[in-house]
C-alpha cells in the first residue's frame, strides 16, 4: 500500500513539474513576443524620426566652415579679414536679434560674399515650441536677412543644436535644410587658439561641417592657422550650400551623414 502511495506522489509531482515547465515556457514565449514587438516599435520610431545634416559624404577633399552670429562684433572685422586673405567663403548663421542690432555688419558679411543662414529670431529652445512658433521664428529672421542682404536663406541651424521632428519638418515646409555640425571648435568656451586648432585638425574628414562663432576670443587667430593647414593639405573650404546635396539624397539616422541615393548616383554615372 505504501508503494502505491509513493507512486501516486511521484506521478503527481511529475505532473506539477510539467505544469510549472509549461507555464514557464508560455511566459518565456510571451516575453519574447512582447520584447520583439517592443524592439520593432523602438526601431520603427528611430527609423522614422527626422535628423538634420551633420556632415556630408563627398568624394572630394572638401569641408564647410560655419559661424553662428549671436553675440558681439568686436572681433568680427578681424575674422572677415582672415577669410578675405585666404579667399575663403563661408556660411554665417544669424540670429534675428543680432541682425537687428548689427545691420551694418550683416551687410558687410554679405558684401564679402559669405552665405547667410537662419539661426532663429530669439535663439530659443525650439524643440519646446509649437509649429506656429517655429514658423514665426524662422519667418521673422528670413525677412530680416532678405531685407538687409537681398539673400533668400535656405539653411537653418537650430539654437543649441536642439531639434525634434516638429522643428525639422517646420523648417522643411519653409524650404529650409536643417544643418548641424560634425566638428565643434568650442571657441564659445574661450579655449586657447592652439586647443581650437588641435581639436579641428586632429580628426577632420572630407564632408565635415565645422562650427565657429563670429566673435569668439581666439576664433580669428585659430581660423587663420586652420585655413593655412587645410589649404596646404589640399582641402577646399566652401559654404555649407556648396557641400550639401539639394536633392537625390538620404540622411543616415544614426550618424546624420547626408549621402547620395543609389538611384541618383546611377543617374550621375550615366
Amino acid at each position: 500500500m505504501q508503494g502505491v502511495f509513493s507512486l501516486v506522489i511521484v506521478i503527481k509531482n511529475r505532473f506539477q513539474l510539467l505544469a510549472v515547465f509549461l507555464v514557464l515556457a508560455a511566459l518565456v514565449s510571451l516575453l519574447q513576443f512582447v520584447g520583439g514587438q517592443a524592439v520593432k516599435t523602438v526601431s520603427g520610431l528611430l527609423l522614422a524620426r527626422q535628423v538634420p545634416i551633420y556632415r556630408v559624404d563627398v568624394p572630394e577633399k572638401k569641408v564647410a566652415i560655419s559661424f553662428d552670429a549671436m553675440w558681439g562684433t568686436e572681433r568680427t572685422d578681424r575674422l572677415l579679414a582672415v577669410l578675405r586673405r585666404h579667399n575663403v567663403k563661408t556660411t554665417f548663421f544669424l540670429a534675428g536679434y543680432w541682425l537687428e542690432k548689427n545691420p551694418d555688419y550683416v551687410r558687410k558679411i554679405a558684401a564679402e560674399g559669405h552665405e547667410m543662414g537662419n539661426h532663429s529670431y530669439t535663439h530659443p529652445h525650439m524643440a519646446n515650441l509649437s509649429p506656429n512658433q517655429i514658423r514665426e521664428e524662422l519667418e521673422k529672421t528670413h525677412a530680416l536677412i532678405k531685407q538687409l542682404t537681398n539673400q533668400d536663406s535656405f539653411l537653418f541651424r537650430p539654437p543649441f543644436g536642439e531639434y525634434n521632428d516638429r522643428v525639422i519638418e517646420g523648417a522643411a515646409e519653409l524650404g529650409y535644410y536643417t544643418i548641424q555640425w560634425s566638428v565643434d571648435s568650442l571657441d564659445w568656451k574661450n579655449v586657447s587658439k592652439d586647443d581650437i586648432v588641435r581639436r579641428i585638425l586632429q580628426g577632420l574628414k572630407p564632408g565635415d561641417i565645422i562650427l565657429f562663432h563670429n566673435d569668439g576670443l581666439h576664433t580669428a587667430a585659430a581660423v587663420d592657422e586652420i585655413l593655412t593647414q587645410l589649404l596646404h593639405r589640399g582641402y577646399q573650404v566652401v559654404p555649407v550650400s556648396q557641400l550639401i546635396y539639394k536633392d537625390g539624397y538620404f540622411i543616415e539616422k544614426h550618424s546624420g551623414t547626408q549621402r547620395r541615393s543609389k538611384s541618383q548616383r546611377l543617374r550621375e554615372e550615366q
